[in-house]
């Protein structure tokens, strides 16, 4: 498990294995089906940590390899229809 600091002083985010894994194949354009197949995680662990990530402002989640998707388009029950990219907060913290 990874300390980094997160974007407030003072505030500490905690980066999990899973997720730092997540974000190693995130830093280009991702289907889920490839993080999947990549990761070899259990569905529900992948959809936990996708939340998570995207909750840090960690990941960035699209409905095409071009257009994020809005807060209102997420749900945890259609990740399946996602793309997947790091942002640079999520890069910068990979890299820490």
């Amino acid at each position: 498990m990874l300390l980094l600091l997160g974007g407030t002083v003072g505030k500490v985010e905690i980066m999990t294995d899973e997720e730092f894994d997540i974000l190693e194949e995130s830093y280009f354009v991702t289907k889920y089906k490839d993080l999947c197949e990549e990761l070899n995680l259990p569905t529900a662990a992948l959809h936990a940590n996708l939340k998570s990530l995207h909750k840090k402002g960690w990941i960035k989640i699209l409905t095409d390899v071009d257009t994020e998707a809005t807060e209102t388009q997420i749900s945890n029950d259609n990740y399946e229809n996602y793309y997947f990219l790091a942002t640079k907060s999520g890069l910068l913290a990979h890299n820490s």
